[in-house]
């Protein structure tokens, strides 16, 4: 299945804009997050979590509209308990305003629901020191995912320096995506975690697409300048590209526009993780490579080995016999 005809884009011709928009994106994205932080989630920062149920029917919109009027913004989590209408309900605080917490949950509960008293059954809370070993675990977590992601391409590529023009292209879907989530004020939780990691692998797999192509038009169009290879090889796959970027998007935008509370933000990461991924693996990692082995002064060593001529195959033949 094609989108369209094949393309004669010269992608390297104009490398630097794309290239100096990531960058832009990529080191903006970093200031941001370090001059603004994140809005972390109840797992990062401790917080109150009480168990409510109710003798009545009750939907999970009106428990958050009842906690709305009072500006108790909470992570709701509906729980099947015997046909009663129970709720996991989730607010950042400190250890010491547990209490406070949980009488000023009940209070708009009982405000939003006269006549259908809610009854606590659980009541905890998540330290600080949970949170701390998750913000640890969340940053192993990525940076081994990283560091992965340079010994594979590397390895199945032969050359690291594959490796590393992906990881900055990857770097800038991250980065760019995290900066988002800052800039907006969104809810840093466990689950934007999992988009992050997820527009990880998307961006990085869209990338070994096209370093595969390249590999591959290197071995037949060995006596060709390497600019022309980069582009015949991103031309060949770009429909490809945009057909997937396509598909995955209607699933992204589905989740981001009606998932729910608790899956829209997480929607709407892949949404402009995705964009920032495709981009990135078209006219960042690719011209990186390039731009290596030009300042290389076109040596090629960035490029696995390429076929041999016609008279050294035939040499190789007879060596053989």
């Amino acid at each position: 299945m094609e989108l369209f005809k094949k393309t004669h884009f010269d992608f390297i011709g104009f490398r630097w804009f794309p290239i100096s928009v990531s960058f832009i994106i990529l080191f903006g994205g970093l200031a941001i997050i370090m001059v603004k932080g994140f809005n972390f989630g109840i797992e990062f920062t401790g917080g109150a979590l009480l168990q409510v149920s109710f003798e009545k029917p009750v939907s999970m919109e009106d428990v958050r509209a009842s906690l709305t009027k009072r500006e108790l913004s909470s992570e709701i989590q509906s729980v099947n308990l015997a046909g009663r209408s129970a709720f996991i309900i989730r607010h950042k605080g400190t250890e010491e305003r547990v209490q406070n917490l949980a009488n000023e949950l009940v209070g708009a509960l009982n405000e939003g629901f006269p006549g259908n008293k809610p009854v606590i059954e659980r009541k905890e809370f998540i330290g600080p020191v949970i949170g701390q070993h998750l913000k640890s675990q969340t940053l192993w977590a990525i940076t081994l995912s990283l560091l992965g992601i340079i010994v594979y391409v590397g390895f199945r590529f032969s050359n690291p320096l594959w490796g590393l023009a992906g990881l900055i292209a990857l770097a800038h879907d991250v980065i760019g995506t995290a900066a988002m989530i800052s800039l907006t004020g969104k809810e840093m939780d466990l689950l934007i975690v999992s988009a992050l990691l997820t527009v990880a692998g998307y961006s990085i797999e869209d990338t070994i697409v096209i370093y595969d192509r390249m590999r591959e038009m290197n071995r037949i169009m060995y006596k060709e300048p390497l600019d022309k290879i980069i582009n015949v090889s991103l031309n060949d796959t770009l429909s490809r590209t945009v057909i997937t970027v396509l598909l995955v998007q209607i699933i992204c935008i589905v989740l981001w526009l009606m998932g729910g509370e608790l899956l829209k933000n997480f929607g709407l990461a892949l949404v402009v993780g995705n964009i920032l991924g495709s981009y990135s693996s078209i006219a960042v990692a690719a011209p990186l490579v390039y731009e290596w082995d030009r300042r290389m002064k076109g040596s090629r060593v960035s490029l696995p080995a390429q076929a041999p001529k016609p008279q050294q195959a035939q040499q190789q033949g007879k060596k053989k016999r």
